[in-house]
């Protein structure tokens, strides 16, 4: 039956349609198996939707839990996000049964966020307080659903990564991220849109299909796109397990290595200040177009697609410089260049009370974002050597996460704070406006951005030699091996 399915996937991508792709493409990775690979993307995408956008709005509004409580909740996962580091790591050194090292992580990712979407409804309903039992029985269910919903999508994104460094190879890595960054960004598009139909008119029984739904796809979908990704070792089943095993470094000497170099320490900087630069607005563009340029929800609602657009076009613009050679920092920086001009423009939208500017920045947040991504993340793959890709992909993802999460929540902050003092006068008659916050929070973010820009200069003079995760370093980690506790 597998086989059948296969095959049948395989006749769909011989269409010309999907000739796009073929550059990322390699002998051992043709391009139905490289699609294939990327659709554990399209469950991440889901549940990022799910989590952040549709449950945000249900419990707030249809459920009538506090805001407190829900933003609460929607920060849990990233109690988990520097646990990608680990996960990464542990995928290098495991050795299962079969031989296997990613898919072991990927299929208990993949739980984690079944289970997860399992139990999220049941335990929404019960916090609202619609039912009998005490409303603390679901906040102690949401908050553990909240938890494995995140520890499942850290693991999977960070081991299917892993898992792609691991098939493809090097030269082809560039589009490979490209590839998987808009596979991620399709699935967020499709199950938006999704969500928003199935819950339209908003029903308790309603909520319980849509997620359980969810987390019957993730379990599917995982499943199909793992099938067969990393070969059963017989030779290593029939051994069973060799009686004097080479040792593994641990990975307290595996990370003091990793971070002993001063330009692995500048990469994960420049991740984090550009991170923190893009992510700081996330909550406040659409309040900003309603509170400040007087629009109506319907237009403000418009601003997803233009961020989707531009992030479209990023990705786009990413794999074709890449493909003729565009070093990855420097792509990086491209994209900071574009983000400092789209939080200009969104600055100037308020003078000019024109939503011209203010949707053009708009757009270009993602496509610099975009850049900025694909940048980062090529940089780390491409680096990535002596079987430590695991570790180095973590610990983008677990810095990237890290500082998206602190960016939203500072910015929420800071807006809400500085416009309390702004219009009781702390500042003056003139900055006495509503505008004040949402612009101390651009002006950081371009401020930031800046700093991010002389943070990866020398990385880009250097050649871009020493992103995280280098061969080099997997050779340190290897020796340091001897030497650990």
């Amino acid at each position: 039956m597998s086989n059948r399915f296969l095959n049948a996937f395989d006749a769909v991508i011989r269409n010309p349609i999907f000739t796009p792709f073929a550059e990322a493409a390699s002998e051992d990775l043709p391009v139905s198996r490289l699609l294939r690979l990327s659709l554990f993307q399209l469950t991440v995408g889901m549940a990022v939707v799910l989590v952040v956008g549709t449950l945000n709005r249900v419990m707030i509004v249809e459920l009538g839990v506090p805001a407190w409580l829900v933003a609460v909740m929607i920060s849990l996962p990233l109690i988990v996000a520097p646990y990608r580091a680990v996960v990464g790591y542990k995928s290098d050194t495991h050795r299962s049964v079969m031989g296997w090292r990613r898919l072991p992580y990927l299929w208990k990712g993949t739980a984690m966020q079944f289970g997860g979407l399992a139990i999220m409804p049941f335990a929404l309903l019960a916090m609202s307080g619609d039912h009998r039992e005490p409303t603390l029985i679901g906040e102690i269910g949401a908050a553990a659903a909240f938890l494995l919903v995140g520890a499942g999508l850290h693991t999977v994104q960070t081991i299917g990564l892993a898992l792609a460094t691991d098939l493809a190879p090097k030269e082809k890595h560039p589009q490979v991220v490209t590839l998987l960054c808009g596979m991620m960004l399709l699935g967020m598009v499709i199950s938006a849109v999704a969500f928003g139909i199935a819950l339209r008119d908003f029903e308790q029984v309603k909520l319980i299909q849509v997620v359980q739904t969810a987390s019957a796809i993730t379990l599917v979908v995982n499943f199909f796109a793992l099938w067969k990704q990393e070969p059963f070792d017989r030779a290593f089943f029939v051994s069973k397990r060799d009686k004097n095993p080479p040792k593994q470094p641990s990975f307290r000497a595996a990370w003091a290595v990793f971070t002993a170099d001063a330009k692995s320490k500048r990469a994960l900087v420049v991740v984090g200040l550009g991170t923190f630069g893009f992510q700081a607005q996330d909550i406040l563009l659409e309040p900003y177009g309603g509170q400040i340029l007087h629009l109506p929800v319907g237009t403000t609602t418009i601003l997803t697609a233009f961020l989707a657009i531009g992030g479209v076009l990023g990705f786009l613009l990413s794999g074709r410089l890449l493909n003729r050679g565009v070093a990855p920092y420097r792509l990086a920086s491209y994209g900071v260049l574009g983000g400092l001009l789209a939080f200009t423009c969104v600055l100037g939208a308020a003078p000019l009370a024109s939503i011209i500017p203010f949707g053009f920045g708009t757009m270009l947040i993602g496509f610099g974002s975009a850049l900025f991504v694909v940048g980062t993340l090529s940089a780390v793959m491409g680096q990535a050597a002596g079987g430590f890709s695991g570790l180095a992909l973590g610990t983008w993802g677990a810095v990237q996460a890290s500082a998206a999460g602190a960016a939203i929540a500072t910015g929420g902050v800071l807006r809400d704070g500085v416009s309390a003092l702004a219009q009781r006068g702390y500042f003056g008659e003139a900055l006495a406006a509503p505008v004040t916050g949402y612009a101390v929070v651009y002006g950081i973010e371009i401020v930031l951005l800046l700093a991010t820009l002389v943070a990866v200069r020398p990385l880009i003079a250097g050649g871009e030699s020493a992103s995280p995760g280098g061969g080099s370093q997997s050779e340190g980690v290897m020796s340091a091996a001897s030497t650990s506790p």
